[in-house]
């Protein structure tokens, strides 16, 4: 066999050995740190969250609207879709590495020369590869598996991402209804209010009602003032929040205009946690940082053995341009080189003891994802459970409330009753009509948090 052939057929053998030995430690899934049923119960029928795309989530054509224009211009968002491309940049970076980088050359030169003296002319073309580390311990291998596990978790976190985008502009939505429902619920009470001051001054001013009455009615006027002045700054900032979570003015035919009395949002399943926590987006990111951590073990554990790269060319030089390819003028060179380290005052042991600390971090990160995500849901659970019979008990105190307003204003008008009474329960109605809406609002928000907890929110 000539000695080209046999060349090429060394480098045909490097190319197959390389990267065919991994020294990347066998994965295994971390047990789930949490009990295997959720503490509280959930829907029994329905659609799992994260089979259930938003859109058939939200039924309101305007907030659905809003979570579209939201997923193209926010720019949280935005960076996470650009960490995706900088995360696929790096790996084809280290994935590059376990291949040569070809490069051709050519040059001319004119001097004298070494035999003749006499000025010559030397024409050269070469294509080569300089110092390509052959993987035979897998060590490039094991830095592009990191690479990708990596460019893998960032495309999750663009998912967590967007799954936290689209409970936000809902959850700021909702506050703004909520905000719109006590701005009309405090209005109405102002005008009752601004009524009764006015009457309680007349009476007052003839001798017929006490100071004491008529600084009550004042002071009922004015908390209702103040409370409608700060109802409109909240709304100014729940649109503020949801513009900047749009990333847009949003318009005004956006801005709700109804009441939390009238949204309604699907009740879903939980399922078991080994089956749902590890479908989130959070967690999956974790687990593949887990794997790039996992994959950097084995890139340590080359670096004991030793490198072999290896440089290599064929060129053609003759000294006029018509001879440069013809034969008998080409030749080539192959030149590997080994490099054993013999001592590096324990830089290798101590980079082996840093990958194995950074899988055992990543290991924790990965349960406290799944833990944080347990107790989400346990949270949103928790609160199904409760918030429809605080809802319906807060309900039956307004109807009790209006009624006792009604009652004391029958009394008040008969003489009956004192104006304290009146004016107490007009305040209790206020306070309980508050409340209602408040409920109403935190169950909703709650129905959200358990869609988004159990991996709702996310579709292509």
């Amino acid at each position: 066999m000539s000695s080209p052939v046999k060349t090429l057929c060394a480098l045909a053998a490097a190319l197959a050995l390389a990267g065919c030995t991994s020294l990347i430690p066998a994965y295994e899934r971390p047990a789930l740190p949490v009990p295997d049923a959720f503490p509280y119960p959930a829907a029994e029928q329905g659609t799992p969250a994260a089979a259930l795309p938003w859109q058939q989530f939200f039924d309101d054509e305007r907030l659905r609207t809003l979570i579209a224009t939201a997923l193209r211009n926010n720019r949280d968002l935005r960076v996470a879709l650009l960490n995706i491309a900088q995360a696929r940049a790096q790996y084809d970076i280290r994935n590059a590495d376990l291949l040569p980088t070809v490069a051709g050359t050519a040059s001319a030169s004119r001097g004298p020369s070494p035999v003749s003296g006499s000025q010559v002319t030397t024409l050269q073309a070469n294509v080569a590869f300089s110092a390509w580390e052959i993987d035979l311990f897998g060590r490039i291998a094991s830095l592009s598996e990191a690479a990708l596990a990596q460019y893998f978790a960032t495309e999750e976190g663009r998912s967590a991402a967007q799954t936290a985008l689209v409970a936000s502009v809902a959850n700021t939505w909702l506050s703004l209804a909520a905000d719109e429902e006590l701005l009309a619920i405090t209005r109405q009470t102002l005008s009752t209010r601004e009524e009764s001051l006015r009457l309680t001054r007349l009476r007052f001013e003839n001798g017929a009602s006490s100071e004491i009455d008529f600084r009550l009615a004042q002071s009922l006027y004015e908390t209702a003032r103040a409370t409608l002045a700060q109802l409109q700054r909240q709304r100014a900032t729940d649109i503020n929040s949801l513009a900047l979570l749009v990333g847009e003015p949003v318009a005004p035919q956006y801005e709700v205009g109804l009441t939390t009395a009238k949204v309604s949002l699907p009740d879903v399943p939980a399922g078991l946690p080994s089956d749902v926590l590890v479908r989130r987006p959070d967690v999956r990111q974790a687990e593949q940082q887990l794997l790039a951590a996992n994959a950097n073990i084995g890139a340590a554990r080359a670096a004991f053995f030793p490198r072999i790269s290896l440089t290599a060319g064929v060129g053609t030089a003759s000294s006029d341009l018509a001879g440069l390819f013809k034969g008998g003028s080409w030749g080539f060179t192959v030149a590997p080189t080994l490099v054993q380290t013999l001592f590096d005052a324990g830089r290798n042991r101590a980079g082996l003891a840093s990958a194995q600390v950074s899988r055992d971090i990543a290991v924790a990160q990965y349960e406290r994802a799944i833990q944080q995500a347990f107790r989400e849901v346990a949270d949103a659970l928790a609160g199904r459970a409760t918030y429809g019979e605080q809802v319906r008990a807060q309900g039956a105190v307004v109807e009790a409330e209006e009624v006792r307003y009604r009652l004391a204003r029958l009394r008040y008008d008969n003489g009956v009753a004192s104006y304290l009474d009146l004016l107490d329960a007009q305040r209790s109605l206020f306070t309980a009509q508050q409340s209602l809406v408040q409920a109403r609002l935190a169950g909703l928000q709650n129905q959200v948090q358990l869609y988004r907890s159990l991996g709702g929110g996310w579709n292509p």
